[in-house]
């Protein structure tokens, strides 16, 4: 059986225009001249420019208007051009600033006189600091309230790209566990998984990847040894690549030979707390109540309560797409009602301390209908990528 979906197209120029035209809706609505993207995922979402983030300044200036300047140093001017000009990107002035100049100068020219300037949220501390020195701390806003309501929106595009991501690595997770052997280390696994991963199609291979064995599956993200697979011991492998960017990150757990008795009854409170999260996971619904609904029946069974151990030691799930952990998050505290085209993780993890943990993630998206998965959960504990 595999698992793999469909072919998904790349966001192109047009989607990426409109998202603009929303933010500069946003920007007007709220008396804001213009928003400064940094070298983040924003940059890539609202125009298609991937850069890496370093200490010069190379970014977006998006107006009120939907006019878009670029930002880069002087001898990035032709490699930034040529990326804007590709398909998918964004086309706009690129402004230049040399080594001995300052690029927030650059920025406040670009302004009107006494505009306000949104900040993009991701963007380093340095950023921040320039900007407020050049420009004044009473012009500067968190552009995080206008970019985060846009990007949790999914549109159809994106779903497809998640879909393909997502589906590829939980092939990759199927492979895995049927290449396991005594003696194994966790090392030759990541880079069993990596190799699968680029074989499939997945970008750069695993972008992150975690696997533990045996007791160190109750430390939520691994331990730090290289540690050899024994028979009967519990596998946690999480893990994920990227399609155009956007994120998987699925997990599975399971045992390495004949599971205890008490390893499959956490494995099963474990598959009810996330079938529970997702059923709760209705339009109109806050992203806290999916939370709950995972906590309040593994408190039922006696673990916690709270973040007490045994029991759920973390959120129940975190919003994905160009970055892997994004808002909002299924998480107490955390207000934010559900609409059509969110997406998340589903992850109530289960931790015996000095014993095992058992983590199920898999990702769903939210529709008129109710939620849909992006990947089949865990059929069972002794056939997990059954139907």
């Amino acid at each position: 059986m595999s698992f793999i979906a469909p072919q998904a197209s790349p966001i192109d120029a047009a989607e990426r225009r409109q998202r603009i035209e929303n933010l500069a809706g946003r920007l007007q609505t709220q008396g804001v001249a213009a928003l400064l993207l940094g070298s983040t995922t924003s940059l890539r979402y609202f125009t298609g420019l991937d850069w890496h983030a370093s200490e010069r300044l190379t970014g977006a200036l998006i107006h009120a208007d939907g006019r878009v300047d670029y930002v880069c140093p002087r001898f990035e001017l032709d490699k930034v051009g040529g990326l804007t000009s590709m398909a998918g990107a964004v086309s706009g002035d690129i402004l230049t600033w040399e080594e001995e100049e300052s690029p927030y100068a650059l920025v406040a020219d670009r302004l009107p006189h006494g505009g306000r300037l949104a900040v993009d949220e991701l963007v380093a501390t340095l950023t921040w600091l320039g900007l407020a020195r050049t420009l004044g701390q009473d012009r500067l806003v968190d552009g995080g309230p206008l970019t985060v309501g846009l990007r949790s929106i999914k549109s159809p595009a994106e779903i497809a790209l998640l879909r393909r991501a997502k589906a590829i690595t939980l092939e990759v997770q199927r492979r895995t566990r049927d290449w396991l052997q005594p003696g194994v280390l966790t090392s030759e696994v990541k880079r069993f998984i990596d190799a699968e991963h680029r074989k499939l199609g997945g970008e750069g291979g695993s972008w992150f990847c975690l696997v533990s064995f045996g007791d160190d599956t109750c430390l939520p993200h691994g331990g730090e040894g290289d540690r050899a697979l024994k028979a009967d011991d519990v596998v946690l492998i999480d893990t994920g690549t990227l399609v155009d960017g956007y994120h998987s990150d699925i997990t599975r757990t399971y045992v390495f030979g004949e599971p205890t008795a008490e390893f499959r009854r956490v494995w099963d409170h474990e598959k009810q707390a996330q079938a529970l999260a997702f059923e709760t996971a209705q339009l109109g619904a806050t992203c806290e109540s999916v939370d709950a609904a995972a906590r309040d029946y593994l408190t039922a069974q006696g673990y916690g309560p709270d973040y007490r151990l045994p029991g759920l030691p973390h959120r129940t799930g975190h919003g994905i797409g160009l970055d892997i952990h994004e808002a909002p998050n299924l998480v107490r505290g955390d207000r934010t009602v559900l609409q059509a085209g969110m997406c998340f993780s589903n992850e109530p993890m289960l931790v015996i301390p000095g014993k095992f943990g058992v983590r199920l993630e898999d990702h769903f998206y939210t529709t008129e209908e109710g939620p849909v998965w992006f990947t089949r959960p865990s059929h069972s504990l002794d056939d997990p990528f059954g139907v």
